[in-house]
Order: C-alpha cells, then sequence, then structure tokens
C-alpha cells in the first residue's frame, strides 16, 4: 500500500491511527509536502487531481476523502474487526456514522469557527450547528461506542473530529457531558495518542 502524506495534517493523524489499529505493517510512506506545493504538482495530481491528503493507493486502487480511506481500510483488513461484516445489521449504524462526521459535522463545523452566515436549514444537508451535535449526541445511545460495546474505525474518525474541534474550543460541545465522556475515551485509547495527539 502506498501512502501519500503529510504528518502535520489532521486527517493525515485520523489514517494513521486506523493504520495502528489494523497494524498494518506493508506500507510504503510517501511524503507529499503540502508547504512546498508538491500536492499540485502533475506527478500527485494524476493520482489525486483535487491534490488532498492522505490518498492511498492499494491493490492498484486510489482511495481518496479521509472517511472513505477510514472505511476502506476497514474493509480491507477484517481481522481486527473494525467494520461489522457486510451481512452484520450493525453496517448500518458503522456507515451512517462515519460518512455523518465528514458530511454533516465537518462542514457545520467549520461554517461555525468560520463565522460564515447560517444557510437556510432546508438547503444544507446539516440543518444547522445545533442539530449536528444533538445527532451526535443520539449516535451514543446506548454507547461507549458508536456500536455499543464495539469501538469501530467509525469512531477513530468521529472521536478524533470531536476532539480536534474540542481542543479549539468549538463551541456547545464542553456543554454536552456525552459528547465529552465519548471524546475522552477515544483519546484514551493507545493507538490515539501514538498518533493523533503525537
Amino acid at each position: 500500500m502506498k501512502f501519500y502524506s503529510f504528518p502535520p495534517s489532521p486527517n493525515v493523524r485520523k489514517v494513521n491511527a486506523v493504520i495502528a489499529h489494523l497494524a498494518i505493517a506493508d506500507i510504503e510512506h510517501r511524503i507529499v509536502n503540502l508547504a512546498k506545493g508538491e500536492h499540485k504538482r502533475p506527478e500527485f495530481l494524476a493520482i489525486n487531481p483535487m491534490g488532498k491528503l492522505p490518498t492511498i493507493v492499494h491493490r492498484g486502487v486510489t482511495v481518496t476523502e479521509t472517511a472513505a480511506i477510514i472505511g476502506y481500510l476497514a474493509d480491507a483488513f477484517p481481522a481486527a474487526g473494525l467494520a461489522p461484516a457486510l451481512d452484520d445489521p450493525a453496517r448500518g449504524t458503522w456507515f451512517r456514522w462515519l460518512v455523518f462526521g465528514a458530511s454533516a459535522f465537518e462542514p457545520a463545523l467549520l461554517d461555525t469557527m468560520m463565522k460564515r452566515p447560517e444557510a437556510q436549514r432546508a438547503s444544507v444537508g446539516y440543518g444547522s450547528y445545533d442539530d449536528v451535535l444533538g445527532a451526535l449526541e443520539t449516535m451514543l445511545e446506548p454507547g461507549p461506542w458508536i456500536l455499543g460495546e464495539r469501538f469501530s474505525a467509525a469512531d477513530v474518525y468521529v472521536g478524533a473530529e470531536l476532539a480536534w474541534a474540542a481542543s479549539f474550543g468549538a463551541p456547545g460541545i464542553a456543554e454536552r457531558p456525552k459528547l465529552t465522556g465519548y471524546i475522552e475515551r477515544a483519546k484514551a485509547r493507545p493507538a490515539y495518542q501514538r498518533t493523533i495527539s503525537a
């Protein structure tokens, strides 16, 4: 597997955490220096036309977008148990929240932190930032993880997203004990401490 990354990136660290949980050893790390504009050079754009990191190439297939990479790796290395099997009904819940982190939480958070004017709820898929935080609380019923007692790759992604947001004081998180407890559980995992908080 080729892993194109730039270590300071929060999204690269999330993928590194999944790699640590999966104990993947056969990886060719390729640093693409964002500060030097290497992500916009033709040779990298031929791999990922968006010029974004992280990017992986595994068995000849290019996978981009952090949530997609995390889901793909969890499926490609099933022995670690980070994704429910194809015939497991829990797979729907797993996919739901893995994608929710990327498609709802992240854009709502960026809107809030960048003080963009709030869009009409009907015109954006996530409604509002408060809607998203409320939905994330329901994600943890019954908890402690997205799949109850079972930790999964979705927790790596969503837990790291929430921890990142809380680290710079994103509003509304500190006031929600379900979310703060989830963040602390995610941060306590050894793979998180080695790869995301390093």
